[in-house]
């Protein structure tokens, strides 16, 4: 069933039920390889927001959760490769094993672009997972994406927490957009 948003059309790309159960993957995983710390996870808002929240209800083992705020889209469809960093966060991670929760890898422009500015804060280790990743996408390797929901073509997707125009967030599926 296609939808419009705001002025482009999108059709169904993963159903609730496969992120529902892939994400529950993740955390049985973070769960395993972090059993031996409290690690922090830190959330990249906005687009995070949704697998974040069902992600840590995964999680049972001590954990902190923080966030912060990067945006590289600006309501378009492509990357504008400046990332504006928005929030930061005040949590300690020195010597710490630290976890970013991403919505989507597209450029990795943005995932490094964080990654840079956490290891000046000294964590023992810094991972990336992210509920997406477009590898046609990828401009340069990312050594830390350790876990990732689904792998996609270089298509333009929302809902799910992932966005066009601010609308979309709050559709329980990932929709595609429709060429």
């Amino acid at each position: 069933m296609k939808i419009q948003i705001a002025d482009l059309a999108f059709e169904p790309l993963i159903k609730a039920e496969a992120i529902e159960k892939r994400v529950k993957a993740i955390g049985q995983q973070l769960n395993a390889d972090y059993q031996h710390c409290v690690p922090v996870f830190v959330g990249v808002l906005n687009g995070s927001f949704l697998f974040i929240a069902d992600l840590i209800k995964q999680i049972n083992i001590p954990c902190e959760i923080t966030f912060t705020k990067l945006a590289s889209y600006y309501g378009g469809t492509t990357s504008s490769l400046k990332i504006r960093d928005d929030i930061d966060f005040s949590v300690d991670i020195k010597g710490r094993e630290v976890v970013i929760i991403e919505d989507i890898v597209d450029t990795g422009n943005t995932a490094h672009y964080l990654i840079d500015k956490l290891k000046v804060k000294q964590p023992t280790s810094i991972k990336l997972c992210s509920l997406l990743l477009k590898p046609a996408a990828v401009q340069k390797p990312l050594e830390e994406l350790k876990y990732t929901g689904f792998e996609i073509e270089n298509e333009f997707v929302v809902g799910y927490g992932l966005d066009y125009k601010e609308m979309g967030r709050n559709l329980k599926d990932i929709y595609k957009r429709v060429k």
